[in-house]
């Protein structure tokens, strides 16, 4: 198991693009991140991608990697499944 701290290691887009879903994109952007009282939240997996390629802040953390799955933010559940 890995766990990417990416203020410091930020994921490629190329990581970004295979690992969120389209449908739940918000679910990988930090969203309590100061950055949105000042813009709107993003309103696609693309325009959520670039904020996140610009500030790695906005992205949920930890991003835990076991094999190939791969988990954004803090879960416990999850965690625990891997």
């Amino acid at each position: 198991m890995r766990e990417i701290d990416v203020n410091k290691e930020p994921p490629s887009r190329e990581f970004l693009e295979k690992h969120i879903e389209a449908d739940h994109f918000l679910d990988y952007v930090s969203t309590r991140s100061p950055v949105f009282k000042e813009r709107p939240l993003p309103a696609s997996k693309k325009e959520a991608i670039d904020l996140m390629m610009e500030n790695a802040n906005l992205i949920r953390r930890p991003i835990l990697i076991k094999g190939s799955k791969v988990i954004f933010g803090f879960d416990k559940d999850a965690y625990g499944e891997l």
